[in-house]
């Protein structure tokens, strides 16, 4: 909303109103107040979760100090989605279809993750919302999302047939030769000619198979949606893990989505040129600062959890950016304490049923499941369990962004 109020002071030539055009500006702007907010803010949602009795209940893991976070408040998310929203409707574009995108995302799987945390406390069901109706949410939203990035006209890809730079002291100008263009193409990591697009994998079909590529991409975004939230859900176990790895994620996408929205740095990185998406890092912005305020209150000791209304929400925020920016075939090594998470049970859960039907008793991989509990039952402090995973989620995020030039 003050971009637009700005915008139009710019027109009456304001002094200063220009400042609001730069997307950098307007992401420092987003940050500073995402972080206020969710700090200044986030104690007094503590406490009306706290007189509304909104706390976590024991869950009998056999683990040390889980007794001791009885009571903690839950539904912690709300701050995220708060602190991420209105410096959103401040300071981003609101006509802009990715920032759209984000928004709706954020309100959607938040409901869900809401819904969840509802059941499971005011209903006293520890199964919360039954996993279909989690999944039928989590497709829908594919759908919408898929559907936007395939059939919206304002998607679309920049083909550029050259560039010539000219360089001064002060600015550069750049003149292309350029068609933007409706296009499923992805990026590949680590190829030199990495652009891989989904319509090919029907070509068999015959001519123009083009028109039909969208039975294919709207199944993988479906599909894209429902993993990333979900193994952000599994990875919101312990105080301060879910919130710091998904920062350092957030913030990697962030400098993919500038780059990529930026028609200089997207030709001389020699990447997809997204025409608006960095609009984007706007969003981004504010969603990381309000991660990064929610650890203020998220960190060991905990005095609040974000529940299924932050962790779904974190990850499908999350799925969304990647795909947007067509940088979803990196999810595997960007989330990769997700996928790992995520893993982790599938393994021991398949592994367990396999040995119980040929032994007769079920065995275990692991000796817990996710991951980061097996670690607590080996002895580690939760503290250590999370700085660790953190600096394995940094160096992943180090290595996604190296993939910008390592073809």
């Amino acid at each position: 909303m003050l971009y637009y109020l700005f915008e139009y002071l710019h027109k009456l030539n304001v002094p200063g109103a220009g400042v609001f055009q730069y997307i950098t500006f307007r992401s420092a702007l987003a940050i500073l107040m995402s972080l206020g907010l969710s700090t200044i803010f986030g104690k007094r949602i503590i406490n009306f979760l706290r007189r509304q009795q909104v706390g976590e209940t024991v869950r009998e893991l056999g683990l040390e100090g889980q007794k001791e976070k009885a009571g903690t408040p839950t539904m912690g998310g709300l701050i995220i989605i708060f602190a991420t929203l209105i410096p959103v409707l401040l300071f981003a574009k609101l006509n802009n279809v990715y920032v759209i995108l984000l928004i709706v995302t954020t309100l959607w799987m938040g409901v869900i993750g809401f819904v969840d945390d509802y059941i499971k406390i005011f209903k006293k069901d520890k199964q919360g919302l039954k996993g279909i109706f989690k999944v039928i949410g989590q497709v829908g939203l594919g759908i919408i999302v898929g559907s936007v990035l395939y059939f919206n006209p304002s998607v679309t890809v920049r083909n550029d047939t050259g560039a010539t730079y000219n360089f001064k002291a002060t600015e550069s100008v750049v003149a292309l030769h350029s068609i933007d263009e409706k296009s499923t193409a992805t990026t590949i990591p680590f190829f030199k000619n990495n652009e891989f697009d989904y319509a090919e994998l029907i070509a068999w079909t015959g001519d123009g198979y083009e028109n039909w590529a969208w039975l294919v991409f709207i199944p993988i975004v479906i599909f894209i949606i429902t993993a990333v939230s979900n193994g952000a859900n599994l990875t919101d176990g312990i105080d301060g893990l879910a919130a710091g790895t998904s920062a350092i994620s957030v913030i990697a996408l962030g400098i993919f989505t500038f780059v990529s929205g930026n028609i200089i740095f997207s030709n001389y990185l020699n990447i997809m040129y997204i025409p608006n998406s960095g609009e984007m890092t706007i969003f981004i912005a504010a969603f990381v600062g309000s991660l990064i305020g929610f650890l203020w209150y998220n960190s060991y000791p905990a005095s609040v959890f974000m529940g299924d209304t932050g962790s779904l929400t974190i990850g499908g925020i999350i799925a969304v950016l990647a795909i947007s920016v067509r940088k979803e075939m990196l999810i595997p090594l960007l989330c990769g304490i997700f996928l790992v998470e995520n893993f982790s049970v599938v393994l021991q859960v398949s592994y367990f049923k396999y040995t119980k039907k040929r032994f007769g008793e079920g065995r275990r991989i692991f000796l817990m499941s996710p991951l980061h509990h097996h670690y607590q039952k080996k002895g580690y402090h939760e503290s250590k369990i999370v700085t660790r995973f953190w600096i394995v989620g940094i160096l992943l995020a180090i290595l996604s962004i190296v993939t910008l030039k390592l073809r």
